[in-house]
């Protein structure tokens, strides 16, 4: 096992892998800004160390930085948490190449499923279900046409190389498809500096479903149900539950199998997930993430399980501490995200925290970096808490969750608090009848002005 840790992430993940770090005995490093010099995280790890100045690309993108301050502190092993460097293969390989150990998988296994198409064709040969789309790139609009018109529309164009909603583009007519096709192109160039894009069938009301996996890397593979995150506004998402509220046990037993004995011929390491889109009792493969997500408390709260903990044993060469049959789901668990923003443009909010009360009791769990006096920085991603929630069954959670967020204050800044406190108003929610565009078109209704 490791004697010391080093996490090159910030926040509330960063503090996250420092207390799965303490309850192992494992020493931590944190490293941080300039601007995160008085950040929670820096506060609770065994050493801290500076490695440039604001910008993430100056400081937590900075590959040298973070290599020098392994060999400064003596660090063994580097935790990515998720964002920044996580699914970075090439800095997975100078981690190896200099001698330490990645927590995560393989620069090929982040390498292959993060190229979209390579991701989709691996899928394939791993008999999972994939969205019909093209078998490759698509070079022009001539061909993108082409593949409208054999599998009809609306279609959906999306960058190879994409995440987070850019480079995606839908055309419902091929009246729509070379303005559709040109304008991923262009976003796909801006934001990845690679302009390839393919196409995909557009499911009309899908959920967004994601299948949690584990492998120890020795042929070993299990995975944790599914989380539901079809709660979306630009394709991110604002909250996740565990299981789906529309997942049949026979489709989690089937969907859960297929991805579990897909990572063990994989001989994938560590954790991940495997996301689809659902409709019609039918899965659909969309990507893989090769990393912990920002989600996975809800899993944790289902099945009892810290998946910061095996992360850390499987990277250190040990074998799962469970085994599929080991894994019973417990209740229901629903996790909100909280982000500096303003409502309702969702426009950032940085600024100084002048009072923070976290919610507590029964099944309430706050991951956050917040603390009275701190000042959030402008420089980084506005999330800044997730609230968690555990019940007996759905309607225990939700009204733990309403219960938890009249308890929750966050004063000094604008935050999205309010938004969840109307999407608990809206029978939609309780029933669970809700799909991937349901949120945007609340929104687009005066859903927050009503």
């Amino acid at each position: 096992m490791f004697d010391k840790i080093l996490i090159a992430n910030r926040g509330e993940i960063a503090l996250r892998v420092i207390r799965a770090c303490r309850e192992m005995g494992i020493a931590s490093v944190a490293v941080h800004s300039t601007a995160d010099s008085d950040a929670m995280h820096v506060r609770m790890a065994d050493e801290t160390i500076c490695i440039g100045p604001a910008p993430s690309t100056d400081s937590y993108l900075s590959l040298p930085a973070i290599i020098s301050a392994c060999e400064v502190t003596g660090a063994q092993a580097i935790h990515p948490g998720y964002g920044f460097l996580s699914e970075n293969a090439r800095f997975v390989q100078i981690v190896e190449d200099h001698g330490l150990t990645f927590i995560g998988p393989s620069a090929q296994h982040i390498r292959i499923m993060g190229d979209k198409i390579t991701a989709k064709e691996t899928a394939k040969e791993l008999g999972i279900p994939v969205v019909p789309g093209s078998a490759g790139g698509v070079p022009t609009v001539e061909d993108a046409k082409a593949i409208g018109a054999d599998f009809g529309y609306p279609v959906i164009i999306k960058a190879t190389a994409g995440g987070g909603g850019r480079g995606m583009k839908v055309a419902r007519s091929e009246s729509e498809m070379e303005r559709a096709f040109m304008t991923a192109r262009s976003e796909a160039k801006a934001a990845f500096g690679n302009d390839e894009v393919y196409i995909e069938k557009y499911l009309q009301k899908p959920r967004h479903i994601e299948i949690q996996v584990f492998g120890d890397g020795q042929g070993g593979g299990v995975h944790l149900g599914e989380r539901d995150c079809s709660l979306q506004r630009r394709h991110q998402k604002v909250l996740e539950e565990a299981p789906g509220p529309t997942i049949t046990p026979e489709e989690r037993a089937r969907i859960g199998k297929i991805c579990a004995d897909a990572i063990a011929k994989m001989g994938y390491s560590g954790a991940g997930t495997i996301e689809f889109l659902y409709e019609n009792g039918e899965f659909y493969f969309i990507e893989m993430n090769t990393r912990l997500q920002v989600e996975h408390p809800v899993t944790e709260a289902i099945f009892g399980v810290d998946l910061v903990r095996e992360q850390i044993r499987v990277a250190a060469g040990q074998k799962l501490s469970f085994t599929q049959d080991d894994l019973t789901i417990n209740g229901h668990a629903i996790e909100v995200r909280i982000n500096a923003e303003k409502l309702p443009e969702f426009r950032p909010s940085p600024g100084r925290i002048s009072h923070f009360h976290a919610p507590g009791g029964l099944g309430v769990r706050m991951d956050s970096a917040l603390y009275d006096g701190y000042r959030i920085p402008p420089y980084y991603d506005s999330l800044i808490a997730k609230l968690i929630v555990h019940g007996r069954d759905r309607p225990e959670a939700l009204a733990r969750l309403n219960r938890a967020l009249g308890e929750l204050i966050v004063d000094g800044i604008d935050t999205t608090i309010p938004l969840f406190h109307a999407l608990l108003q809206e029978k939609d929610i309780h029933t669970g009848e809700y799909n991937i565009h349901w949120l945007e078109k609340w929104l687009e209704a005066g859903g927050l002005t009503d």
